[in-house]
């Protein structure tokens, strides 16, 4: 009951459909791309708009009385509006959706002296939930009335002309005084949104909330249903969007304080409000994709060596552990929780960026952001939840993290969270310990010599903090834990390549089962950490499969 996600570059043109696992119908998500090869997600079904607000020229506008709309809001059935489009755009395919763009004449703020601009979404296929967009300004809210005058219809045989005064749109999205041709963020279908750093490339998405992923049964994808976007102050790099949200299971009011920059700050305000206990409530989610890397090859079909929006899930723990935990592709899904106290950091980082590792001179992944969650306040005791979806195409994202709250969700709750989001090339923050660099997998075993049992072979490789200056006498060891099976061939060598240090270890999972295991490993000198913990999960072959890949000279 999970969906798949798809990611796409601003540059690239990866563009798919795709479904929940077990309930194609219930939430498709589909790629949008603009003139300018900009996409972005949006999920429906499941993502349906709640009773509208009826806002007015001139209504005042506050993000109390948006809080308490959204309370007041939980408290009332919940009415879904997905669908309600005339029938020449619920009849339109891919093709036809990509003639529907925005006039760049008509955007938001383009005649006054703002370092924004914003543009709008067209309703349309799979976008078929109208949303409420307004304008603010000195605290007074004004509609946003759709107008055919704003759009281009292209050659999609729309006519502008007879679609309703009172339409809606589908999102928007912004571009900022340093390049009036690119985007720097855009929101578009649920409460997907995404955003870029300086190097202007798209890559992996962040929601505004997530209702029971990665359970057996339908995940429920909350609805950003009206948007105010408030007129920044002239010469200012800060523009405020506020955003109400609804659902079957949650009403919720946003602030979100957007900075353009390396790395692109948001600072998030979020008020939630339960209609009924929810089961896995997901605070600052993100989706990513991981296809191939050099830890998991299991899709190793592709001429590319390296696949993936993100490579690892970083983070730093309330009492100040450094954590990298290295994505992958299953076989199966996988679900990870790791329980911590008002954690002070997390995110999906994309922490190799060399070109040579990927080749890909169309998506460029060495380009993807990385996005770090920055919690502002005490958050409690819960877990950094991670779900590892199998995927065979790089256009399903198939990655999903987020914080989850150990107190059980219950109807009639305010749940008040804060955090700061960084888009960019580095986290804002990093440890001063040495970090993981990379890590590689393969057959275990000695080189020249015949192996008579399985083994897997674990390559760690750590750089910077103060590896490099380590003198020769100094004794390095690797500690390391398994929850399960045997290690051997364990070592820690300088790496002079990197002015770090390789980790690398033999696992033998237990005979004749085959079941996760979790691996932990961090380098140490004289009872001192010095590099940050990797983590890992492995699940062994079943027994019938666990070949030894011996050589016939091998005696």
């Amino acid at each position: 009951m999970l969906p798949h996600f798809f990611s796409e570059s601003m540059k690239g043109s990866k563009v798919s459909h795709k479904s929940l696992k077990a309930n194609v119908s219930s939430c498709l998500r589909l790629a949008s791309r603009s003139l300018l090869a900009v996409s972005v997600l949006f999920s429906v079904a499941a993502c349906a708009t709640s009773k509208p607000v009826q806002s007015k020229e001139g209504e005042a506008f506050s993000y109390a009385w948006l809080k308490g709309h959204a309370r007041q809001l939980a408290t009332e059935p919940y009415q879904s509006h997905q669908g309600e489009l005339p029938a020449s755009l619920k009849g339109l395919d891919w093709d036809d959706y990509q003639q529907l763009h925005f006039n760049k004449e008509a955007a938001l703020w383009r005649d006054q002296k703002s370092e924004f601009r914003a543009e709008l979404f067209h309703l349309g296929l799979g976008f078929d939930t109208p949303i409420h967009m307004n304008t603010l300004e000195n605290g007074k809210s004004t509609p946003i009335p759709y107008s055919s005058s704003s759009f281009d219809y292209g050659k999609s045989k729309v006519d502008g002309d007879q679609l309703p005064k009172d339409l809606g749109f589908a999102g928007f999205r912004m571009q900022f005084a340093t390049d009036w041709q690119r985007d720097i963020v855009a929101f578009l279908g649920a409460s997907y949104f995404r955003a870029v750093g300086s190097e202007m490339q798209y890559g992996l998405s962040a929601r505004g909330l997530a209702v029971d992923t990665a359970l057996p049964k339908p995940e429920e994808f909350p609805t950003f249903t009206h948007f105010w976007l408030e007129k920044p102050i002239p010469g200012s790099d800060v523009v405020t969007v506020y955003a109400l949200m609804d659902s079957p299971s949650v009403s919720g009011a946003y602030r979100f304080d957007m900075q353009p920059g390396e790395p692109f700050k948001m600072k998030v305000d979020s008020a939630i409000y339960p209609r009924k206990a929810i089961e896995r409530l997901g605070v600052a989610p993100m989706t990513s994709m991981y296809m191939i890397g050099e830890n998991d090859r299991r899709t190793n079909y592709d001429w590319r060596a390296e696949i993936h929006d993100s490579d690892g899930l970083a983070m730093q723990t309330g009492n100040g552990e450094w954590i990298w935990r290295p994505l992958g592709n299953p076989k199966n899904l996988r679900f990870n929780a790791y329980s911590d106290e008002n954690p002070k950091g997390f995110g999906l980082l994309q922490r190799d960026r060399h070109f040579d590792h990927y080749q890909d001179d169309g998506v460029f992944y060495e380009k993807r952001p990385s996005l770090w969650i920055e919690p502002i306040g005490d958050w409690g005791k819960g877990s950094v939840q991670l779900v590892e979806i199998p995927t065979l195409d790089e256009t399903f994202d198939n990655i999903v993290a987020f914080w989850n709250p150990a107190k059980p969700i219950q109807a009639g709750q305010e749940l008040l969270y804060s955090y700061n989001m960084y888009w960019g090339s580095q986290p804002p923050i990093q440890s001063n310990r040495a970090r993981v660099v990379d890590t590689f997998t393969g057959i275990g075993g000695v080189i020249g010599k015949k192996r008579d049992y399985y083994s897997k072979r674990f390559v760690v490789d750590f750089a910077g903090g103060s590896l490099a200056m380590l003198g020769k006498e100094t004794e390095v060891n690797a500690v390391i834990t398994t929850s399960d099976g045997k290690i051997e061939i364990e070592s820690a060598r300088p790496l002079r390549s990197i002015d770090g240090y390789r980790a690398m270890f033999d696992l033998v999972p237990p005979s004749g089962e085959s079941k996760p295991i979790n691996l932990r490993v961090y380098l140490e000198a004289n009872g001192q950490p010095l590099t940050e913990t990797w983590q890992y999960q492995w699940t062994s072959p079943e027994e019938g499969d666990r070949e030894l890949h011996n050589a016939g000279h091998l005696k």
